[in-house]
């Protein structure tokens, strides 16, 4: 099961017939709609057809919307695409003009106030670069650096300038009101500068009573030097690395991935890693080697979502790509090197209930080797804080609300499930189990830790960890039948002892004996027994040896026997499957 979330933007790629589908069923996890692009009609048709899509495979794909932010393109040439030549100057002005080889419009007005001579300008993610010779209050003259063909509506870059310009636009607010209105689950907000950028989408969304989450995308200085106040108001982070390799020395770029997502895993916040990560299957079928590395290495760090953009929005093989991203994921999770490191101290200073809850599941789930994790949550938050941890085990997550099930698609190692409202915590624990057994992640005879809130339905209040044998089957090891057939069958009740005056105490003829280990002392009783259960491993064992002789049914190795079996329940030892099982009322 792939723990790392893969989020894939849809374009003219994923307009084609059957490609959304193939991109549902084949593991997509988020769908990300680019507002820098296309009309509000547009992006309506895909996420209509992405509903539907999912309603019919049964997937809970979130649907994102990216915003435009607060950035400066070009406007447009006359014919469209230019040749710059290192040497020539080129100017960017405020004035309406029509774009030629010597001067292009800006969506920016103030941009000539924010800048100074012998600043740097960047086109089209750093492509080309320009020095500035001279500015006016409308025109800001460059010398071209390198040459390089530039297109209409490329963007501008101003590297270590802050900009003046407010951070919601018109267009972004109308955008956001837009995905509010069309149900949709993130905001990935672009050129997140502070904290209080966040806070105004956040007021935004609360004006429309909306619970749409926000993800901050760190793309420029500013969020570098504030990543720890924007990850306190965010609800997760992405590294852009597009703008933030032009905004920065794109040397740093690397170290500042890393550092991005270090400071991640201390805030409990998700983390994606975006841009460029399979570019070259934009035109070819395979990823080049450096590619795989990269996805790979984000993955070891920690990510927990990667992105694909142009690959999938506009590449030659989309479904490639993503079948690609998703090898490359599943193999890089199943190296040694991400399995031993995986359990990590994600503290962050003084943790509050949920969060200690959450650490001590993980850990119990580890100790006893639980085959997974199931939560029941109804906002969501005791599943992430699960995910902070990076536990081997799966996270179930069982959840009472449509989007916040997808909203926990972008979330580390987590399967999020529908599940309707427990009334008690003993209700509770068996919907939970019984679904995450129904859906193919726990079997009979498994163990799962279970953590939830008591009381019931009182949503942050995660106290609760539980150890839970899976079905019926109480005991599992290995069975030795009659002379050795592995083939005998007995039911009786349960006689669970730790110690022979126990045993003398309690044992009546018929029983099922139930003990660490037996021994000399115990063999009356074992003749006596319908069965024999013992805790002590190895087919030489005094259990396994006096089984043999006295024709019992006989288990043995069944680790937590003792702990699992009530007493004086009905069971049945089934020694061909090696275990006891619960007899039903």
């Amino acid at each position: 099961m792939r723990k790392t979330k893969i989020i894939c933007t849809l374009g003219p790629s994923t307009d084609k017939d059957g490609v959304l589908r193939e991109l549902v069923a084949n593991g997509m996890n988020v769908a990300r709609f680019n507002f820098s692009h296309g009309s509000h009609e547009e992006h309506k048709g895909r996420l209509d057809n992405l509903k539907a899509i999912r309603a019919e495979l049964g997937k809970p794909v979130a649907a994102l919307l990216d915003t435009k932010g607060p950035e400066i393109r070009l406007k447009e040439f006359k014919n469209g695409v230019e040749m710059l030549e290192a040497g020539q100057t080129f100017t960017l002005t405020t004035r309406e003009v029509e774009g030629t080889k010597e001067i292009c419009s800006i969506t920016y007005k103030d941009l000539p106030q924010d800048v100074h001579e012998g600043g740097t300008i960047m086109l089209d993610d750093g492509l080309i670069k320009l020095r500035i010779t001279n500015v006016t209050d409308t025109d800001i003259t460059c010398e071209v650096l390198n040459s390089g063909k530039i297109k209409n509506k490329k963007g501008v870059n101003v590297p270590g300038v802050h900009l003046s310009m407010p951070y919601l636009s018109q267009r972004d607010r109308d955008d956001i009101i837009f995905g509010v209105q069309q149900g949709f689950d993130f905001i990935a907000a672009s050129f997140v500068r502070t904290a209080q950028d966040v806070y105004d989408i956040r007021n935004l969304l609360n004006e429309y009573d909306s619970n749409i989450r926000i993800i901050a995308k760190i793309e420029n200085r500013e969020g570098v030097n504030n990543i720890d106040s924007i990850l306190a108001a965010a609800d997760a982070v992405m590294v852009a690395r597009g703008d933030l390799g032009v905004e920065i020395d794109f040397t740093e770029l690397p170290g500042i991935q890393k550092s991005v997502i270090d400071r991640s895993f201390s805030f409990g916040k998700p983390i994606v890693t975006a841009t460029q990560m399979l570019d070259s299957m934009m035109v070819n079928p395979r990823p080049t080697r450096a590619e795989i590395s990269d996805v790979a290495n984000a993955i070891y760090d920690g990510t927990s979502a990667i992105m694909l953009s142009g690959e999938t929005a506009a590449g030659a093989y989309p479904v490639e790509a993503l079948k690609t991203m998703s090898a490359i994921a599943e193999r890089t999770e199943n190296e040694v090197h991400y399995r031993d490191n995986r359990l990590v101290d994600a503290s962050n200073g003084q943790i509050s209930v949920s969060d200690a809850t959450a650490h001590a599941a993980c850990l119990t789930a580890k100790d006893v080797n639980a085959s997974a994790i199931v939560t029941v949550s109804e906002s969501g938050n005791t599943a992430r804080l699960l995910s902070k941890y990076r536990p081997a085990q799966p996270i179930i997550a069982c959840v009472m609300n449509e989007q916040v099930q997808r909203q926990l698609a972008i979330s580390w190692g987590i399967t999020p499930l529908m599940m309707p409202l427990a009334h008690s915590t003993d209700e509770l624990i068996e919907m939970s189990t019984n679904l995450a057994k129904e859906n193919g992640y726990l079997h009979d005879g498994e163990l799962a830790v279970v953590t939830a809130g008591v009381p019931v339905g009182v949503s942050g209040t995660t106290n609760m960890i539980k150890i839970h044998m899976i079905g019926n089957c109480l005991a599992t090891g290995v069975g030795i039948g009659p002379e050795g057939s592995a083939l005998a069958n007995a039911t009786g009740k349960a006689c669970v002892c730790h110690n022979l005056d126990e045993l003398r105490a309690k044992f009546k003829p018929g029983m099922v004996l139930v003990v660490p280990s037996t021994s000399n002392e115990m063999l009356s009783y074992v003749r006596d027994a319908a069965a024999i259960v013992v805790e002590e491993p190895g087919l030489n064992s005094h259990a396994a040896i006096a089984g043999k002789a006295l024709l019992k049914p006989t288990i043995v190795g069944a680790a937590g026997a003792t702990s699992h079996i009530r007493d004086g329940l009905m069971v049945a030892v089934d020694c061909a499957r090696g275990s006891v099982q619960r007899l039903q009322a």
